[in-house]
């Protein structure tokens, strides 16, 4: 009976061989600058995934011996099934268990970092829900949802450069704040910072400008998803969003996680979109699609170790795939390392609301919490997002957690 190793995991962990999320992390040392490399998470564990190519003598190594996913996100959908078909080989295989097994490293003893150099950003607005909520909080007499809604994804372009990994302190923005009472504005720190739990997802494969992506090529330009914070200053974006969009209150940080999750390790967790009660044109109509468009993702948000929501990816009206479609349309290229996001997820019920803002109703009925009550984020905050995916044989498929706490701007 061979001795235990870390390729021995429990029964149903959810980084389990069926998951294999990818990340870039580093090992500490006494001289110079950490050297960064490819890893891959087996539960509680990371795989030097360019050494174990490496060691093995697979044709990757030069993919995975970087310093960034980049290089393997613009190899394309063939290379990364092949590299993901490897990868379960290692350490599923028995004969590889004495070159694999010294490779892993615990998480606890190695730095994640930003997993790839996000070229471009761009954020939507997909949930009913979440879109219904701030309508009628905010145009109480007026239709919930503006006229466009329900047509197209909406969404608006943010900044690749605030785009952070899990674990970076969240500084405190500052801005132009005009209450509708004020007669004029005032310049401060947001006294209303809020969390956006959403869903970010990661272009591998280019595409060239002037050739919109069809609903049908989402899988071969996406690499895979991970879980997004995207804070918002609310005292800050209503009186400068009018009329271009969100801008200071939006581009201060984006929080993502250490762990890609690859696409193909969620084909048992892809559901059916809610039904459609107005007709899309035609880049947009994915009625005729073979596979259903949605993702079973089970979101947990957790304010200062409190759960205080658990919003539901599955309700999202607009696919990763149409707003794929609807970002190029127009003729805009991608780039590897594009990310883009849902927008903030939110369920019908009050608890699965994803954002402070829903969840205090702007602040009229605080969140009664150890800690104290919040209508908004206070200094020295931290707020958590974890998600689990139904797997294969009803295991379940983990998705790296995104944390950031509040400092004071």
């Amino acid at each position: 009976m061979p001795e235990p190793t870390p390729l021995d995991l429990p029964e149903g962990d959810p980084f389990g061989p069926h998951n294999l999320p990818y990340g870039v992390f580093s090992l500490p040392t006494s001289t110079g600058e950490p050297l960064r490399r490819v890893g891959v998470r087996l539960g509680d564990r990371v795989l030097d995934a360019g050494a174990a190519a490496h060691a093995l003598g697979s044709p990757y190594a030069p993919l995975l011996a970087q310093p960034t996913l980049n290089p393997l996100l613009a190899a394309g959908r063939q290379t990364w099934r092949d590299v993901r078909r490897a990868l379960t080989a290692w350490v599923t295989v028995p004969a590889h268990r004495d070159v694999v097994a010294p490779l892993l490293h615990p998480l606890d003893t190695v730095e994640l970092h930003l997993p790839f150099e996000v070229a471009d950003y761009v954020d939507f607005y997909a949930s009913e829900h979440h879109a219904t909520n701030l309508g009628r909080m905010f145009r109480p007499n007026g239709d919930a949802l503006l006229p466009n809604w329900k047509h197209l994804p909406v969404g608006y372009h943010g900044r690749a450069g605030t785009v952070v990994v899990s674990g970076t302190d969240v500084i405190r923005p500052s801005g132009q704040r005009k209450a509708p009472a004020d007669e004029a504005p005032s310049f401060g720190a947001s006294a209303k910072l809020d969390i956006e739990s959403e869903v970010g997802f990661v272009v591998g494969a280019p595409s060239p400008m002037g050739s919109p992506v069809p609903l049908s090529s989402f899988r071969d330009h996406v690499f895979g998803l991970c879980l997004l914070n995207d804070w918002s200053a609310r005292d800050i974006q209503p009186w400068e969003y009018v009329p271009l969009g969100p801008h200071v209150a939006k581009s201060f940080a984006t929080s993502v996680s250490a762990w890609i999750t690859p696409l193909e390790a969620l084909d048992s967790a892809r559901v059916a979109l809610p039904p459609r009660d107005v007709p899309l044109l035609p880049y947009l109509d994915d009625s005729g699609e073979e596979e259903p468009g949605g993702y079973d993702l089970r979101i947990t948000v957790k304010l200062n170790g409190e759960v205080i929501s658990e919003p539901p990816y599955a309700g999202m009206y607009w696919s990763p795939a149409q707003m794929l479609a609807h970002m190029t349309v127009g003729g805009a290229s991608l780039r590897t390392g594009d990310l883009y996001a849902s927008g903030t997820v939110s369920g019908p019920e009050p608890h699965q609301r994803g954002s402070l803002i829903e969840l205090t109703w702007n602040g009229r009925t605080p969140l009664e919490l150890p800690s104290g009550k919040r209508t908004f984020l206070e200094d020295g905050d931290e707020v958590t997002l974890t998600a689990w995916a139904p797997g294969p044989d009803g295991v379940r498929v983990g998705l790296g957690e995104v944390t950031g706490r509040v400092v004071p701007g």
